[in-house]
């Protein structure tokens, strides 16, 4: 069963096509990349999945539903999780604040259950706790949550970005170059949390990667672009 489709995915910046008749579909629970030269449109594409940009022509559907002019953040709370090429960390927070806001989808108690601290509101600040700090050990940092984001290494910092998409309990997580800027080793590391996340918590992968060797290792299967 495909967790979403793609349909002749047209994207236009005035007189520059984008993304030009794009389609694809992707089966539940499974790890699948999407590959092509640079400027071929794949962030773009990443861009409308997620509501950031809104698509010219085409048809995108998740589980089934129509999300084409969905804004990002019912996107997200429909199930849908990224991340980015750069690094788009709160840098002045903890590691932990930074998964902790990625929860916001999930939210329910309100303006003024914080206000008066109500006990519904006290309850869910307790679950958002413990479910960030699951995501950051599932992550392997969560010895490092209360330190400054800024002050942790690149590799870290990309696997706090990690940990905040999964906080938003998605059901497709899309990773835009995530091997980027890693060593050998954090790349290996990487092709195991991928396998974890799929197999772990029966979340289906889609990623944009340059590194064909990892592309290779981690997905079942590519589509070009």
């Amino acid at each position: 069963m495909s967790i979403l489709e793609v349909k002749k995915l047209t994207l236009r910046f005035g007189g520059l096509t984008a993304v030009s008749n794009l389609s694809f579909d992707i089966e539940e629970n499974s790890i699948m990349s999407l590959i092509g030269p640079n400027g071929a449109g794949k962030t773009s594409a990443f861009n409308c999945l997620t509501g950031f940009y809104k698509g010219s022509q085409g048809e995108i559907l998740f589980k089934g539903q129509s999300i084409f002019w969905q804004k990002p953040h019912k996107i997200t709370k429909l199930g849908m999780a990224r991340t980015f090429q750069n690094l788009r960390l709160f840098k002045d927070m903890t590691v932990l604040e930074n998964v902790m806001s990625g929860m916001h989808c999930r939210t329910s108690a309100g303006v003024f259950g914080a206000i008066l601290r109500l006990p519904s509101q006290l309850h869910e600040e307790q679950k958002i706790r413990q479910v960030s700090e699951e995501c950051l050990d599932f992550v392997g940092i969560l010895d490092k949550k209360d330190r400054l984001a800024r002050n942790l290494a690149y590799g870290d910092q990309r696997r706090v970005e990690w940990a905040r998409a999964l906080a938003t309990q998605p059901k497709l997580l899309l990773l835009d170059e995530p091997a980027a800027g890693l060593n050998q080793d954090e790349k290996e590391q990487l092709v195991d949390l991928i396998r974890r996340i799929q197999k772990d918590l029966g979340i289906t992968v889609l990623l944009i990667e340059h590194d064909m060797g990892l592309v290779m290792k981690v997905s079942e299967k590519n589509s070009g672009y």
